[in-house]
């Protein structure tokens, strides 16, 4: 492994320390909610994330999707959508679903020959299926807890467990290691904006809705989180979760939870759109998009 990712690898330990004494500083900030004990502490960097989008990445992501033709973002979503599957492969087979992970590989072969590089997903139209799994995934998978929720600086909701997990992820992007350095940098801006416009009707809709989208955007999130994990198994769920996993509520807990409103109609709407599977979006509500099991 390279210095810089070593180096990488290393600032997970340091992320994950800071959290933690943020935890025990911000506790009797808490709602209460043991899946949130960090709340204070999300809750002003929900509304951080939440200004540099309304400032700088949304507006871009607006001009982005009204002036380049559709067929040009398909491109660009196809071809690091392609990207991804390696990845997403790998995780696959490492948690020992065989023919998913086969299947990546032949989206990955596909895509990158018959697709021209990942711009045409010619893999989806043949029916071969497509896969979002990462790390963090991975972790869940054999049993490792999430952890606490947190919101990450630009990055948007996350869990301990995937906070810890994310360098990884980030080794194992593939454009990573594009050269020239100049090249790999517009790539990576323009990856964040096309993802940003696709969820722009979806967040323009929950915006407006009349809610506590603090809490809406992070249940949505836990629940789509753990689903992914588990791929909508609950019987797996159960027989990995420890007893004392603070992410469970049991029955009396959940009871005793202030009721929320329902969203309207055209906000759930919103929240059974696709996760947005790059977290690095510096949008609250691009990262919590919530998902239907695969």
């Amino acid at each position: 492994m390279s210095e810089s990712n070593m180096n990488t690898v290393a600032n997970a330990g340091r992320i994950a320390l800071v959290l933690t004494i943020a935890a025990t500083l911000s506790a009797c900030a808490s709602s209460g909610n043991p899946r949130d004990p960090l709340e204070g502490y999300n809750r002003a960097m929900f509304k951080f994330n939440d200004k540099v989008d309304e400032v700088a990445l949304k507006p871009v992501a607006t001009a982005y999707k009204n002036v380049l033709p559709s067929f040009v973002q398909t491109g660009v979503s196809n071809f690091f959508g392609n990207l991804s599957d390696v990845w997403s492969a790998a995780n696959n087979l490492a948690q020992g679903k065989g023919e998913a992970g086969l299947q990546d590989i032949v989206r990955v072969t596909m895509n990158s020959t018959f697709g021209i590089l990942g711009l045409i997903d010619i893999a989806s139209q043949a029916g071969v299926p497509k896969h979002n799994e990462d790390f963090g995934q991975t972790l869940g998978w054999y049993g490792v807890s999430p952890g606490p929720y947190v919101v990450l600086p630009l990055m948007g909701p996350s869990t301990m467990r995937d906070t810890v997990a994310l360098p990884l992820d980030v080794v194992g992007d593939p454009w990573r290691y594009k050269d020239p350095t100049n090249v790999r940098n517009i790539g990576t801006f323009t990856r964040i904006v096309d993802k940003r416009a696709a969820y722009l009707d979806a967040t323009n809709l929950m915006e407006a809705a009349a809610l506590d989208r603090y809490e809406f955007i992070r249940d949505g999130y836990l629940q789509a989180r753990e689903s992914k994990v588990f791929d909508g198994d609950t019987d797996r769920r159960d027989q990995k979760a420890p007893k004392n996993d603070s992410s469970a509520i049991d029955e009396e807990d959940d009871l005793k939870q202030t009721p929320v409103a329902a969203a309207p109609a055209p906000v759930a709407a919103a929240a059974a759109a696709p996760v947005a599977d790059l977290v690095t979006s510096g949008s609250n509500t691009v990262a919590a998009e919530t998902t239907t099991p695969e």
